[in-house]
């Protein structure tokens, strides 16, 4: 094609009549024409090229190497032979025939071998609607075509600008809300949702609308799946729990992060658990100087042992099995690995069963914590960051009492260390141990009912990966002595929660799976709260982190308070314990019935 462009450019120069002196100056040249320009070619990837995927972007290259050429052609003919023979306009009409005949080839090539294939399939394959025209939506149209499995017949879009237009052939055709009409007219066989960037809002509106047809629907991943590499446009998927509760994804500054955390000595309590294990892998794939996990469970920290173990095994690794009510066990921890950094996620967090136990409520959230900080404080640790909960907002429960002591304890404490003391404070986590959708997972499986307390219940929710990288870079940020609050975008219903988990199983809510209203139980609130009234509500640097400014307690009053406590938990005082977790926590309700199953112990000396 060089050499037919060289010439094409030599017969329009002179109306196609070359005359003899010319001839020959183009058989002189053209040697030099095909190896400067077969070099740039090959240096601008052309010949590695396959011609059934050309683009936009093969026809840039093309462009440029066209350009190149000739530029370069010209240098070499007018260095040698000062471009005598050469007349000047066969330089600006050889890169057009170029371009033209390297391109032409491509493009046709491209257009019969996606017809073939479409003639082809058209019989058998699914006949597809895609929601949405964008990028996501090209891209799967694109690929659907060569394919040949599925054959897209149109777009939805809610774009008022894309209405008429065309991709790849393929019409958009009007709404989003239109998609029942379209259905029949265009016999539809399934239905693919091509915005991986839509807001829970956004995605639970255009569910609901698949919903009310009866016609499968599918998605693509996620937007942050996508960023990450952990998913491609390609792998359509059902549409799972998270894309309904998800929200916009989370933009990290990931070097601030890396360097709080790099070449460090970290340690994670309850690194076994569904918060401290995601927080483990985070941390271990920033190169910690080693990483501590300290766990009770001897499973779950197996476990996480082995799985840290199979992914980085350059990772210096201690798993450690240990009690953080333990004194020993955690000065042995301390002493031993020295922690610079630690991420406190030990705790007890079923609110019910706690009701019924707040003597172990206290020793594990309170006592538990009350211990790691001080020794984090007496080793000089430079970082430690209590994990929190919005339950410790107004509670009216044993756990989120328990919680707010130490939040209190941890920001009292920071003011007398050198420790950098933070805390974060958020709501559920999608898939948690014991959290309710684990729960409505099992109730699905076995057939119903699913149990939920009360019609208006809400609740916030995050994925478990989006709630350790903010907790992550809240441990960034703070300056010591703050509690954070993570951005939980909007409370979501139980009871939506319950019919979106049964729908996505297949079933029809209150047909298959019946959904059975239980009443509130022993604590439960119906809404969850992320600020006390009197705290300030603050931005920071990163827009799903706040910052919650409440009042300092005193320390004396605050230490001799804990005493007392540590104290009636030896000698398992429980109505002792409930009007002190009144007393510390006004919000909590201090008359509790003691369970009969509970005989206080007599006092001992000491």
């Amino acid at each position: 094609m060089v050499a037919v462009a060289w010439g094409l450019a030599y017969f329009t120069r002179y109306n196609f009549s070359i005359p003899q002196p010319a001839w020959q100056d183009l058989w002189l040249t053209l040697p030099v024409v095909m190896v400067a320009q077969g070099l740039i070619l090959w240096r601008f990837g052309l010949y590695r090229g396959l011609w059934r995927f050309a683009s936009i972007a093969d026809l840039w290259n093309i462009l440029r190497a066209a350009v190149l050429g000739v530029l370069v052609i010209t240098l070499i003919l007018f260095i040698f032979k000062r471009m005598d023979g050469v007349p000047r306009t066969v330089s600006l009409f050889y890169p057009v025939y170029l371009v033209f005949l390297l391109g032409a080839p491509r493009l046709i090539y491209r257009i019969w071998n996606e017809q073939r294939f479409t003639s082809l399939s058209r019989g058998d394959c699914k006949r597809v609607l895609i929601l949405g025209a964008g990028q996501a939506g090209e891209m799967l149209c694109r690929d659907m075509r060569r394919g040949g499995e599925y054959m897209p017949v149109g777009f939805l879009d809610d774009n008022k600008r894309l209405r008429g237009s065309k991709m790849h052939g393929v019409p958009v055709l009007g709404p989003i809300n239109r998609l029942a009409e379209m259905l029949d007219k265009f016999e539809v066989d399934i239905v693919i949702i091509a915005i991986p960037s839509a807001s829970n809002a956004q995605m639970r509106r255009i569910v609901e609308i698949c919903e009310q047809v009866d016609i499968p629907f599918r998605t693509v991943p996620r937007f942050q799946d996508l960023l990450s590499g952990r998913a491609s446009i390609n792998d359509v998927r059902e549409v799972a729990l998270d894309d309904l509760l998800s929200r916009d994804p989370v933009s990290l500054d990931w070097k601030a992060i890396s360097e709080g955390v790099a070449g460090k000595s970290v340690l994670v309590s309850g690194g076994g658990g569904s918060i401290g294990s995601e927080l483990c892998r985070q941390i271990a794939r920033l190169g910690p100087g080693a990483l501590i996990v300290f766990e009770n469970n001897e499973y779950n920290l197996y476990r996480i042992e082995r799985e840290l173990q199979l992914k980085y095994p350059d990772l210096v690794l201690y798993a450690y099995l240990g009690d953080v009510r333990d004194r020993a066990s955690v000065v042995k921890a301390y002493e031993t690995y020295r922690p610079e950094m630690i991420f406190h996620a030990a705790a007890y967090k079923h609110v019910p069963m706690l009701e019924q136990r707040a003597r172990e409520a206290v020793r594990n959230n309170v006592m538990g914590t009350k211990l790691m900080a001080a020794m984090a404080d007496r080793f000089g640790c430079e970082t430690f960051v209590m994990i929190s909960t919005d339950k410790a907002v107004n509670p009216t429960n044993v756990m989120g009492a328990t919680k707010r002591i130490a939040e209190l304890y941890c920001q009292s404490l920071n003011g007398r260390s050198r420790t950098r003391f933070i805390t974060t404070r958020f709501g559920n986590v999608l898939g948690s141990a014991g959290s309710v959708v684990p729960l409505f997972h099992k109730q699905i499986k076995e057939g119903g009912p699913i149990t939920v307390t009360h019609p208006e219940i809400t609740r916030y929710f995050m994925t478990i990966p989006e709630a350790s990288q903010l907790i992550m870079q809240a441990a960034v940020i703070g300056g010591g002595g703050e509690i954070f609050v993570l951005d939980m975008g909007e409370p979501v219903k139980i009871s939506y929660l319950a019919e979106q988990m049964i729908r996505l199983s297949g079933k029809v809510p209150g047909e298959d799976i019946e959904i059975v209203f239980t009443g509130l139980r022993p604590g439960e609130k119906l809404y969850e709260e992320l600020f006390y009234d009197q705290e300030d509500h603050l931005a920071t640097s990163h827009d799903k982190i706040l910052l919650a400014r409440s009042y300092e307690s005193d320390w004396e009053s605050l230490e001799a308070d804990i005493r007392a406590l540590e104290e009636a938990c030896e000698f398992y005082e429980d109505t002792r314990l409930h009007d002190l977790l009144g007393k510390l926590v006004p919000k909590h309700p201090a008359s509790q019935v003691v369970p009969d199953n509970v005989v206080n112990l007599d006092r001992i000396p000491a």
